[in-house]
């Protein structure tokens, strides 16, 4: 015992997370250790390939080494300027609204839906001004955006539009994946905790060949050409030019050796989240919390499982650390950016400002769901925040 607490030994643990990596991966790594070419080349090529044709046709994906340099080029792209202003969600990681200020442009937030977590389409118009030039909205938990009224108020405004799906991979709006809308870009996140992890990565997608063209050139510098087509020619081919200063964005072959194999298993991966995520519903339902929303019609991702409390008996500070105590860990997403004193202090924002970000804030948790995870680890999952809230 410490300090009346018991001690959880780390092998009992249960992490919030854990990738699911396989032999494949591991293997395809390996080779490109030993292939002598480490950093972007063939397999990046085959990833991007690969993920634009899972995507479906008439789609250009470009690699890179974060979905944060994937959005950053994507606003590059459409040409954001010093001054403008994107309107996007406060209720997000700061990696949405920080490639914004990048440019010296302003990120305009509006407050979520309360029932979806997402961007409330009704109050977006009342954020567009003279300056507004995109909207960002943000796919959260993998539950996809309205995004049917996103693109028609961009349409009458003449605004672009970029969506940040970090979370969203495989999830569908109406049927068709999100990436293949009619937004200008897409970025997906590769991130350890993501629905397909390269470690560390990305993939920006698009429709537009002259977008995908423009990030392919400046997530490398501004070079006019790629490192492995001028280091593996077998003819003098050392010759480039600049036609931008650009930026050291490109995803390695070792992390697309990973992706490669992940994007194989995506559908399983969906399958068996989509799975855990009908269990903790059940399991849960009778508790004094609110359930995570849900689609009716189309694919949820299920990156995030988030319950909100619905009990004055406990606070959600002490639902973590109970959970922590009996060997569950577990977290929150996300402090809404109009907390953190950048974005509070930048643009004098008060915690009031966005109410529906904040009440979900306070009162919500991310319990552990990962395809890594097994039957017995769920129960104990299930098992836990039953003793705690009965």
């Amino acid at each position: 015992m410490v300090k009346g607490r018991k001690v959880i030994l780390l092998k009992e643990f249960l992490p919030f997370h854990l990738p699911d990596i396989g032999k494949e991966e591991i293997d395809e790594v390996v080779d490109s250790l030993k292939s002598g070419w480490l950093t972007t080349g063939k397999k990046t090529k085959l990833f991007e390939d690969q993920f634009a044709g899972f995507l479906g046709k008439g789609m250009y994906s470009v690699a890179v080494n974060s979905a944060t340099a994937g959005m950053h080029l994507a606003l590059e792209a459409i040409g954001i300027k010093n001054g403008d202003e994107v309107i996007t969600t406060p209720y997000t990681f700061t990696a949405t609204a920080e490639v914004i200020r990048y440019f010296g442009a302003n990120p305009v937030f509006v407050d979520i839906d309360p029932k979806t977590f997402n961007m409330d389409v009704n109050q977006i118009e009342k954020a567009v001004t003279s300056k507004t030039k995109a909207i960002m909205p943000v796919h959260f938990a993998g539950l996809s955006c309205e995004m049917d009224e996103i693109l028609h108020i961009a349409k009458r405004y003449n605004l672009k539009v970029i969506e940040d799906a970090a979370h969203a991979l495989p999830t569908s709006y109406n049927g068709n994946l999100i990436g293949t809308l009619d937004s200008d870009a897409t970025v997906f996140s590769f991130y350890a905790t993501k629905t397909l992890t390269t470690g560390e990565g990305g993939m920006l997608v698009t429709k537009d060949k002259n977008i995908a063209e423009r990030c392919k050139h400046m997530r490398l510098h501004g070079i006019n050409r790629d490192v492995f087509d001028r280091y593996t020619s077998t003819k003098p081919s050392w010759y480039y030019e600049v036609i931008a200063p650009g930026f050291k964005y490109n995803m390695t072959d070792i992390a697309a050796s990973i992706g490669i194999h992940q994007l194989k298993k995506v559908w399983q991966f969906q399958r068996i989240r989509e799975k855990m995520a009908a269990l903790y519903d059940s399991e849960l339902a009778e508790l004094p919390i609110i359930l995570p929303p849900k689609s009716k019609n189309d694919t949820h991702s299920w990156h995030l499982y988030m319950i909100q409390l619905n009990t004055l008996k406990i606070k959600r500070d002490e639902f973590i650390q109970k959970l922590s105590e009996n060997g569950i860990g577990s977290s929150v997403h996300f402090i809404p950016l109009h907390l953190h004193p950048y974005w509070k202090n930048t643009y004098q924002l008060k915690a009031s400002d966005f109410p529906n970000s904040l009440s979900i804030y306070n009162n919500v948790v991310s319990l552990p769901l990962y395809t890594k995870m097994t039957d017995r680890d769920q129960q104990k999952v299930i098992h836990c925040i039953k003793k705690i809230l009965q």
